[in-house]
């Protein structure tokens, strides 16, 4: 197990690797209700995800969660930043940037072969940290389930 890992903004935001801390039912609405990536997502799904993950919440200067991200790894050679987002009232801070730059910082993140991410409309966010479109992408392959939670049944 890591050590907890927290970096702070000079407005007083706060990031932290703290599981204790973190949000899980803020990250949960914003994850199944506001992004396309994971609407419907069940909330055990999700907190198997997070318990499998090192995560990084970003705290407003009153404790709120104001931004979140994970990283799956095996803390040796890949890492894959998913779950990226700012909440709304955030936004336009510069959070994205600071928590991305923060992230890679990590101890556990340091000399892996490869960091990977996927994005839909980010990827200058990204690109400014040095993730590049995938060399040679025909030497992936992907098993791809395009609706793994679909909608409740409404009664």
């Amino acid at each position: 197990m890591s050590a907890i890992f927290t970096a702070t903004h000079p407005s007083g935001y706060v990031l932290s690797t703290e599981l204790a801390r973190l949000d899980i039912a803020a990250v949960h609405h914003w994850l199944s209700v506001e992004s396309y990536w994971g609407r419907h997502m069940p909330l055990d799904t999700l907190e198997r995800a997070i318990a499998n993950s090192l995560n990084f919440g970003v705290y407003a200067p009153d404790g709120r969660l104001a931004a979140f991200c994970r990283v799956v790894t095996d803390k040796a050679t890949f890492a894959w930043l998913c779950d990226v987002f700012v909440l709304p009232e955030f936004r336009g801070l510069g959070l994205s940037k600071w928590m991305v730059g923060q992230m890679l910082t990590h101890p556990d993140l340091q000399n892996l072969r490869r960091h990977l991410l996927a994005t839909f409309d980010a990827h200058t966010l990204y690109q400014r940290f040095g993730y590049e479109p995938i060399d040679r992408p025909e030497r992936w392959l992907e098993i791809k389930h395009p609706n793994p939670y679909p909608a409740p049944e409404q009664s």
